[in-house]
């Protein structure tokens, strides 16, 4: 399935893509098999996001060393790759599980 990003927020945009993974859209869906359908997103770019949000979310990691706590903010990551902010958003709402790798694989961009 092909989904245009052009002018959609990017919450959203980012839970349909998670119901279309999980394969809930389908009558034959099974809480217990990954899905079959690959998602492919175009102009990833153009998504529509608050201001407020650019400036005051931010997102964390930590190398596992002290003091390796490393943070990015949202506007900086979309500068710098806006197909991650859309796959982090679309990780978040996919249910924490073993096939939650398997999903997210098939998040494409265009």
């Amino acid at each position: 399935m092909e989904i245009d990003a052009k002018n959609q927020k990017l919450g959203r945009l980012a839970s349909k893509i998670a119901l279309i993974l999980q394969g809930k859209h389908k009558p034959s869906f099974s809480p217990e098999k990954a899905g079959d359908e690959e998602v492919i997103v175009k102009n990833v770019d153009k998504i529509k996001i608050e201001k407020k949000k650019l400036e005051t979310k931010v997102y964390y990691r930590h190398s596992g060393y002290p003091g390796g706590l490393k943070k990015i903010t949202l506007k900086e990551l979309f500068e710098k790759n806006p197909q991650e902010v859309l796959k982090k958003a679309v990780w978040g709402m996919l249910p924490k599980n073993k096939l939650r790798k398997i999903r997210i694989k098939r998040l494409k961009f265009k």
